[in-house]
């Protein structure tokens, strides 16, 4: 995917769609990618966000208040 980068990976989707929820809240798009087998639910899902995005989500993301 150019001009995207990977900033979160997960096994549950609960906590992608979360962050996902988070950044587009703050007006920063951000695509969910789920590689997770769909019969076994093993594997990671995902979270990407464009190359100039990047900083920013990952700051937001690591915030304390945005996790409680």
């Amino acid at each position: 995917m150019e001009g995207w980068t990977c900033i979160f990976t997960s096994a549950y989707i609960h906590e992608i769609e979360l962050l996902r929820g988070i950044l587009e809240d703050r007006q920063i798009k951000a695509i969910v990618v789920n590689k997770q087998d769909s019969s076994y639910l093993f594997g990671e899902i995902e979270l990407y966000v464009s190359v100039e995005d990047a900083f920013n989500a990952i700051q937001i993301i690591k915030s304390p208040e945005n996790l409680e």
